[in-house]
C-alpha cells in the first residue's frame, strides 16, 4: 500500500510539473491567440457594420498585445512559433480589422485600405532595427489604437479617420525608430498607465477610454523618447 500511494503521488506531482510547464510555454501563446480571436470579431463587427463594436475589440488587442510579449519575456517562454503567431494576430487585429475602419466604398478608398494592410505587413516582416529595446517604423498597435479612439470619439467621421489613416501609413513606413516602450516590464508609472487603460475599457463611459487611449497613442508617436524611452 505504501509503495502504490507513494507512486500515485509521484505521478500526480509529475502530472502537476508537467501541466505547470506546459501552462508556462504556452500562456503568452495565449494571449495572441485571445488577440487574434478578438481581431476575428473585429473584422466580422465591421463586415456587418458594427463599427463601434470593433473599435472597442482592437482597444482589447492592443492591450493584449502589450501583455503576450511581457508575459513571454517574464516566463521565459519566447519561440519561434510564439512570435509567428504573434505577428499573425497583430497583422488580423492591427492590420485587416483596422482597415476596415476606413470603410472603403470607391476606388481610392479601397486603395487607402489596401496601403495600410501593406504598411502594417511591412512593418511587421521588414523593419529590424537591429538595436537592442529599439522598433523601426511606428509599432502597428499604436496606429490601431489612435484609429479607433479617433472612430470613437468622432463618431465615425470618415473623412477624418482616413487623414489619420494616412499619417499612420506614413510614420508606419518611415525607418525613425520607436523606443521598445516594455510598459509591463518597466517603470511603475508605464504599468499604471497600463492598468488605467484596463480600467477605462471595462468601467470608463465611452467618451472617457477614447480620450484615454488617444493621448496613450499621441503622446507615444509624437513624444516617444521624450516620454517613453525604455530604461529597463
Amino acid at each position: 500500500i505504501f509503495q502504490y500511494a507513494k507512486k500515485l503521488f509521484l505521478s500526480r506531482r509529475a502530472g502537476r510539473a508537467q501541466a505547470l510547464e506546459f501552462i508556462r510555454k504556452n500562456a503568452a501563446n495565449a494571449l495572441s491567440m485571445a488577440n487574434l480571436i478578438v481581431g476575428l470579431s473585429s473584422i466580422l463587427c465591421s463586415l456587418n457594420r458594427q463599427y463601434h463594436y470593433s473599435c472597442w475589440l482592437l482597444l482589447l488587442g492592443f492591450l493584449l498585445d502589450l501583455a503576450d510579449g511581457a508575459v513571454a519575456r517574464q516566463l521565459n517562454a519566447c519561440s519561434a512559433l510564439g512570435a509567428k503567431l504573434d505577428d499573425f494576430a497583430d497583422f488580423t487585429s492591427f492590420g485587416l480589422a483596422t482597415a476596415l475602419l476606413l470603410q472603403p466604398r470607391g476606388v481610392l478608398d479601397g486603395l487607402l485600405a489596401i496601403a495600410y494592410v501593406l504598411a502594417v505587413f511591412a512593418r511587421l516582416c521588414f523593419f529590424s532595427s537591429g538595436i537592442p529595446f529599439t522598433y523601426r517604423g511606428l509599432p502597428c498597435p499604436y496606429a490601431s489604437s489612435l484609429l479607433a479612439s479617433t472612430f470613437l470619439l468622432t463618431g465615425g467621421h470618415v473623412t477624418l479617420l482616413r487623414v489619420a489613416a494616412i499619417a499612420m501609413v506614413l510614420f508606419m513606413v518611415d525607418r525613425g525608430f520607436y523606443p521598445h516602450d516594455k510598459v509591463l516590464e518597466s517603470q511603475s508609472w508605464k504599468k499604471a498607465i497600463y492598468a488605467g487603460g484596463i480600467a477605462a475599457v471595462l468601467f470608463s463611459p465611452t467618451t472617457v477610454a477614447p480620450v484615454y487611449y488617444l493621448a496613450w497613442s499621441v503622446s507615444y508617436i509624437i513624444f516617444p523618447f521624450a516620454i517613453w524611452s525604455c530604461k529597463a
